[in-house]
């Protein structure tokens, strides 16, 4: 059988330009399909302060570039194109691109990423990277003593809010319940934190500013007698609604939570199938950082090495 590649990388973010710079230094020729978004959700954030290795910080097309490069150095033979098809049954295992061409391979790393759940809103797309984030760890720093807003009622939004509360001056909690479906835990850290305001029972109708996002229009009690708009002034709104792991093509074979997320083994990035691994946010529902993609990305990497030296 022709166009077998020993390892197999799916995903062109963190994790997935990572597993081939060390796939392709352990000579196991990598080939990566880069998917719909080349470089992942981090070419969307405009500035990366917390990613080692610059200090000064770094856009994030530029920084998924630079380590797209290195990959490349090496020799991983990176393509465009879209999985849209899989075979786990048998080895080697099949993969389809873009509905077309079937690539083979002895080993798999899947590194789809997942994807920011958003309001639908024209005016998130408009503002996104001026102020519109699905991060607060990634870009809360550059709002420090500013007003910001975030979206959600669960534990995630929560948390997000308390950890916003501690840079800056203002939090407005936008829940569209009249309750907080948080954990007790959290909501009594919520309504403990003086600077955040909970804003029960809004919705946000869009955003406004000339040049980057300045203020939120919303809708207090929707549909009912006493519905009004209000409008508050913010310097960054923080969608926390969750996030949708990029797995469903993968489902016939790999194992998945509740939510989506590939399980990997413990201590590994090991899959339920022998010789397929996971790294990245789509096998992380809790950190979702690029530093701890490209960690997954090696670990993937190496298991595959090992998984192929003890094959052969």
């Amino acid at each position: 059988m022709e166009n077998i590649a020993k390892t197999l990388i799916i995903g062109g973010g963190p994790a997935g330009y990572t597993a081939a710079i060390y796939a392709a230094r352990a000579n196991l020729s990598p080939v990566l399909y880069e998917g719909i978004q080349p470089g992942g959700q981090l070419t969307q954030t405009t500035d990366v302060e917390n990613f080692p290795g610059y200090p000064n910080g770094i856009g994030g097309f530029e920084m998924m570039e630079d380590i797209k490069n290195q990959a490349l150095r090496f020799e991983a033979d990176i393509r465009n194109g879209e999985v849209t098809k899989v075979d786990f049954s048998k080895r080697p295992f099949m993969v389809e691109i873009d509905g077309k061409e079937q690539i083979f391979a002895e080993t798999i790393i899947i590194a789809t990423g997942a994807s920011a759940k958003y309001l639908g809103l024209e005016d998130e797309k408009k503002y996104n990277g001026k102020g519109v984030s699905a991060c607060a760890t990634c870009d809360g720093f550059f709002y420090r003593k500013k007003r910001v807003a975030v979206v959600g009622g669960g534990d995630t939004a929560c948390e997000e809010a308390i950890y916003l509360a501690g840079l800056a001056q203002k939090v407005y909690l936008i829940v569209r319940k009249p309750f907080l479906r948080a954990s007790k835990i959290m909501q009594e850290r919520v309504f403990t934190t003086e600077n955040i305001e909970v804003l029960f029972e809004h919705q946000t109708l869009g955003l406004f500013g000339e040049s980057k996002v300045e203020g939120a229009n919303l809708v207090f009690r929707k549909g009912e007698a006493d519905e009004k708009n209000v409008q508050i002034n913010i310097d960054g709104f923080f969608l926390a609604i969750g996030h949708h792991p990029n797995s469903e093509v993968f489902k016939p074979f790999i194992k998945t939570n509740e939510e989506g997320y590939i399980i990997t083994e413990p201590f590994s990035q090991k899959t339920n199938i022998e010789g397929v691994f996971a790294a990245g946010d789509v096998a992380d529902p809790h950190y979702r950082q690029a530093v701890t993609a490209a960690a997954s990305g090696c670990k993937a990497a190496i298991d595959a090495e090992r998984f192929l030296k003890n094959r052969s």
